[in-house]
């Protein structure tokens, strides 16, 4: 007996109206998660700017783009791993290492090493070993880059407070405390290191095929090692060059405080994280960049700023970058396509 089937109940193609329907849908939703970042920025400034004007001030626009310096740096190197879908957690340690090179090389008041700029330039090479391990920890091994970076972290801790002997070490190189001290163009050296450190990341991202490669690693890596890239290469390269920006952060972090202790990357690997994510880079990788990073670091510093200025809680303040977080993140991610959430 032939079974006859109800065609209603079976799949319609769609028409040329619904096809063009659903694409202008997907392209208004890109589009509003690519310039929300800026107008939550523009949105932000003009009320923080009409609950309190001081924080349109010039010395208090200089306290902002300097409180922006570190976390910028930080956050230029956590971009490129998160554009791989993975996570970098070695953050703090890695810049604990740089600012405890940086400080125990040049001119301190614990030994009599005075290598002057030669310290910079070990300070950032210790910054890449430590990304350069957490690469070769998750390639080699396989490992998710979670647990990897984590123990790179703790690594980075532990190091930095056996050399620095469990204390804090200061530095005395007048002209490496004059990346934080001295001005240029009316803003902090740090500053203009900081803003080089964004152009060298968005040089890479847009101008090399490491940044091409990352991108397309990020958004699918089956189809990436098909067009003859190598994962484990790119996921190698990417990491240390984190690591590299991180030791840039350390040697910032230390010029800024004056001294380096193991703990002076804490709070630094959450603000770096949540700028990203708040700027419009996908956790789940290939989608965002550097730029939108520039934007997402200014929203997370003015914000902190703002707070500060209308006398807000710490505890409050933390609050809100939690509930910030958490925003983005569900801004971010296309949940029309995502079907399974781990």
């Amino acid at each position: 007996m032939a079974t006859q089937t109800n065609s209603s109940s079976l799949p319609q193609p769609l028409t040329d109206r619904a096809v063009r329907r659903l694409g202008r849908k997907r392209i208004t939703r890109a589009a509003l998660r690519a310039y929300a970042p800026v107008a939550v920025l523009l949105v932000l400034g003009i009320l923080i700017a009409l609950a309190n004007p001081n924080f349109i001030e010039l010395r208090n626009l200089v306290r902002v783009a300097n409180a922006a310096a570190v976390p910028l740096t930080i956050a230029m190197g956590t971009t490129f791993v998160i554009l791989l879908g993975s996570i970098d957690l070695s953050a703090e340690g890695a810049v604990a290492v740089g600012a405890m090179v940086l400080v125990l090389l040049a001119r301190n008041d614990a030994n009599t090493h005075d290598f002057g700029w030669l310290a910079v330039l070990a300070a950032v090479a210790a910054g890449g070993i430590m990304g350069l391990v957490s690469g070769l920890v998750q390639t080699g091994l396989r490992i998710p880059s979670f647990m990897a970076t984590l123990g790179t972290w703790f690594i980075g801790l532990g190091l930095a407070t056996y050399m620095l002997g469990g204390s804090a070490v200061r530095l005395m190189d007048p002209a490496l405390r004059g990346l934080a001290l001295n001005r240029f163009a009316g803003l902090p050296v740090a500053v203009w290191v900081a803003l080089g450190a964004f152009a060298v990341a968005a040089v890479i991202q847009t101008q090399t095929r490491l940044g091409r490669h990352i991108l397309a690693l990020g958004g699918g890596e089956d189809l990436a090692e098909y067009s003859g890239i190598s994962p484990a290469r790119v996921r190698l390269l990417a990491f240390t060059l984190a690591g590299l920006f991180y030791g840039v952060a350390g040697v910032l972090a230390a010029s800024q405080l004056g001294q380096s202790n193991a703990v002076i990357g804490d709070g630094r690997l959450f603000a770096a994280v949540t700028a990203v994510v708040v700027g419009g880079t996908a956790l789940t990788g290939g989608e965002g960049g550097v730029f939108n990073t520039l934007v997402g670091v200014l929203i997370v510093t003015v914000l902190s700023n703002g707070m500060v200025l209308l006398g807000v809680s710490p505890y409050v303040q933390q609050t809100v970058q939690g509930l910030m977080i958490i925003a983005a993140v569900a801004l971010s991610l296309d949940r029309v396509r995502q079907t399974i959430v781990k």
